[in-house]
This record gives C-alpha cells, structure tokens and sequence, in this order.
C-alpha cells in the first residue's frame, strides 16, 4: 500500500488541505441525500486526504474505515475527520495486505481507492469479492489481464467498479460534450488528449521536502517519488492515458455504439530524467547510473470502430507548461484548447480565422456545472473533484454508475498496450472488446442521464 499517496502536483501538504476544508461548503448537497451510505478510503496519502475531506462534507456519508502503513498520513486523516466532526474509524494498517481484513470484517457500501497504482487491481477485487462496490484513482489497473479480471469480477458480483477519472468534469470539456451531443462538430473525426505536465519535481525530492528538492526517489524518496518513478526505469509507454482519452470518449461513444480497435504507440528516447539528476545532483550522483526505460515523449494513436481516430500524448519528464493537449475536430467544425480557439463552418464569423472559445463555453455550460457551480468551488482542480466524487456517492445510493467498469478499462488497457506496442517496434496492436459486444446497443449515459 502507498506510505505517502499523491496523483498530481495539487495537493501539497497536509495543512493545504485543512486549509481547503475551512473554505468549503458545510455541506454538499447530493439529489438523495436522505440514504446513509458508509463508505471505506484504501490510501490516506495527500491525494487520499483531499477526497476524504470531500466525502467528509456530505451529512449522509459514514467513513467507518480506513486503510494505510503510513503513520503519519493516517494521523493526517484522522484529524481531517475529526474537524468534520465525523467519528473516528477504525484503522487498518497492519502490513500492506491488511485492506483484506477491512473488506472482510466492514460492512461498507463503497471504497475509495488512492494507492499506488499496481494496488489498484487487487484492492478492487477484493472489494468487489466481498460485495463493495469500487472507486479507484487511475489507472483502473496495469495489465491486460488484470483488466479483464476486473470486468469478470464487477459481473459476477454485480459491484460496481468505477475509475475516478475527475478530467471528464472539467468545464469546458464538459461544455464541448455538450457541442458535441448537440451537433454543433457534425461528425467527430478525430480527437486528442493527453498528460503533458512536468513532474520531474514530483518524481524526485530530498526524502524530506514534499515537492521539489532533490534528486532520491524510491525508500528515499517522499510521497509520489517512493513508487511512481519507478514505472519510468522498468517501463516504456503511456503510464497515463486516462486524463486524455477518458474526457473525449463520451464524445465518441466509446463503448457506448462505437469502441476502440486498435492502437500504434511510439516513445522518443529517455533523456530528461537523467538530465535533471546531473543537474540537480552533479554527474557522479548515484542516480546518475539509473537507466530510464520510458521515452520522454509517448505518442499513441487509436482507431475507432466508427472511423475516427483518438491521439495521446504522455510527456512527464521535460520542461513544458501543462497542458492536456485536447483536440476535437468534427465535419463542422474543431476545437482546440491549446490555442483556446474554436472555428464552427457557417457559424464563426469568419471563414479560415480562429475565433475566442469563450462564448462557446459560455453558451453551452452544460447543466451540471450550472447547477452545482458553488458546491464546486474550492473542490479541487477547478471543481472536477466534486463532480466524480459525486458521482461515485450517486452510485453507492443506487444509480448506474456514468463512468463504469467497461470504460474504466477502457482507459486502463492503453498502458500495458501501448507498451506491447512499443516493444514490438511500433506495431498495431489491437484492443479487448470487454463489452463482449455490449457497446453496440449500450445507450450513452455521461452527461445526459446524471441526476441534477
């Protein structure tokens, strides 16, 4: 189980989050909030910490248990609960398999999942084996077989498995699916996404500061720097594709009348890691040696069963501003975010010239954001974190969950696939159907069928 969890550069200290708390809302109000429903946290890191403070807020939420090796991150949490005037829960955090015993001996409606990542498949499955349903940070899980387990398992036991991939909820994403349901692009021809964030910081620290400050990683490192660099040295692909493609496949009906078939990935050489241990700790560092596997820059591009395609982009390990690189182009018209430009043919008013994407997003806000604009507010990543955490406490009241088991592998598989591609010289490899067919008659449901 992760000591010190973190998913991105956010959250920086425990205090950053008390403070956080002092400005949000007493309380957030769900469509049915009168069922109680107890819910269990998997990883009390910083990014665990955040979504427990979320959880926290909502008066019908009971967070009985908690799970972590992690001392000081699970006094961290306990304190959050407590300002929360919440009870304080059991604690689980003998050894790293101890989230067994929680499964086993709670009686839980849902987990929250935010350890490393090659935690997230087993800690679901256990959950789901003693009929929990599931929120997992991303990804859902790192192989292809481990993906398909997930499916099998959340089937067999009717739990639900739903990946928390708070991106689908950004406003102006949201605000484009809205153009998009609405024909506003045609026909949707190609989209991009990606993860193009600079976490060189992140990767290696001191083993003392959080962020920033050294150059050890792994049992000397702190936080996300003890596990997530280590992906880097052993693997080569896109370690995180599900902030690019998970937002633009509602979009394209992704698993919901049309599916991903194949892929191609290709991976630059490794060189900004070891840059910038030879910068921040001289040549003859003991770092220096490490041997990155990961290409600084992945390139991934899918094909649809429908004809379009989809391009990611992974690029962690240079110096770039942030950006998630998103692209949708349709027969009428594209959208770029980058450039925060929109063009729509007959529409902008003037042929061939880019204009502002500000009154689009303005225009079609879509309701969800209209609706909870101030609950959102002072949530996390400009108000994603509300929404997904909402949507994950919807489904353990009852709802179908928006983001499902299907689409969490969905997302998920692009890592060990984009691998395999890599390996294979860039060759096609093709995508699992885990709907077994299902998508051609399943309904789209993100952003049409949530309860506002």
């Amino acid at each position: 189980m992760s000591k010190k969890v973190n998913r991105r550069n956010f959250i920086k200290t425990s205090a950053a989050v008390s403070a956080a708390a002092a400005v949000m809302p007493t309380s957030l109000f769900s469509a049915t909030a009168e069922k109680r429903i107890k819910m269990g946290f998997m990883g009390t890191g910083m990014r665990g910490q955040w979504v427990l403070m979320l959880a926290a807020k909502y008066p019908e939420v009971d967070i009985p248990a908690i799970c972590d090796i992690d001392d000081g991150m699970i006094e961290s949490a306990l304190k959050i609960l407590k300002n929360a005037g919440k009870p304080e829960p059991r604690v689980y955090k003998n050894g790293d398999e101890d989230f067994l015993n929680m499964v086993k001996n709670e009686d839980l409606d849902g987990v929250y999942i935010a350890t490393p990542w090659e935690w997230h498949h087993p800690m679901a499955i256990a959950a789901m084996k003693n009929g929990i349903h599931v929120g997992t940070e991303v990804p859902a899980a790192l192989t292809v077989d481990d993906c398909w387990d997930l499916v099998k398992v959340s089937e067999r036991t009717g739990k639900h498995c739903m990946i928390m991939e708070n991106v689908c909820y950004r406003r102006d994403v949201m605000a484009v699916l809205n153009m998009v349901q609405q024909g506003m692009f045609g026909e949707l021809l190609h989209c991009q996404g990606g993860y193009q964030h600079d976490l060189r910081h992140v990767k290696f620290n001191d083993g003392i500061n959080p962020y920033g400050g050294g150059v050890e990683f792994g049992e000397k490192g702190f936080s996300e720097a003890k596990w997530r660099t280590q992906h880097s040295v052993d693997r080569n692909g896109d370690l995180y594709p599900t902030h690019g493609l998970g937002p633009v496949s509602p979009m394209l009906g992704i698993n919901r009348g049309n599916r991903m078939v194949h892929l191609t990935s290709t991976a630059t050489q490794s060189r900004g890691l070891h840059k910038y241990i030879v910068d921040q700790g001289g040549p003859d560092h003991p770092n220096a040696d490490v041997k990155f596997k990961c290409g600084d820059i992945v390139t991934t591009v899918i094909k649809c069963e429908n004809g379009q395609t989809i391009m990611l982009s992974h690029d962690t390990n240079s110096p770039r501003p942030y950006s998630l690189n998103f692209r949708v182009q349709g027969t009428k018209g594209i959208w770029q975010k980058d450039a925060q430009s929109m063009y729509i043919e007959g529409i902008s008013p003037e042929s061939h010239r880019w204009e502002s994407e500000d009154s689009y997003l303005e225009k079609y806000d879509h309701p969800l954001w209209k609706k909870f604009e101030n609950e959102a507010s002072g949530s996390g990543h400009g108000g994603m974190d509300f929404f997904i955490l909402r949507a994950f406490i919807e489904t353990l009241k009852g709802a179908d969950p928006v983001i499902d088991v299907y689409d969490a592998v969905s997302m998920s598989v692009i890592c060990p696939l984009s691998e395999k591609s890599i390996r294979l010289g860039s060759a096609a490899v093709k995508t699992p159907d885990f709907t077994r067919g299902k998508w051609k008659t399943n309904q789209p449901i993100f952003g049409l069928n949530e309860t506002i």
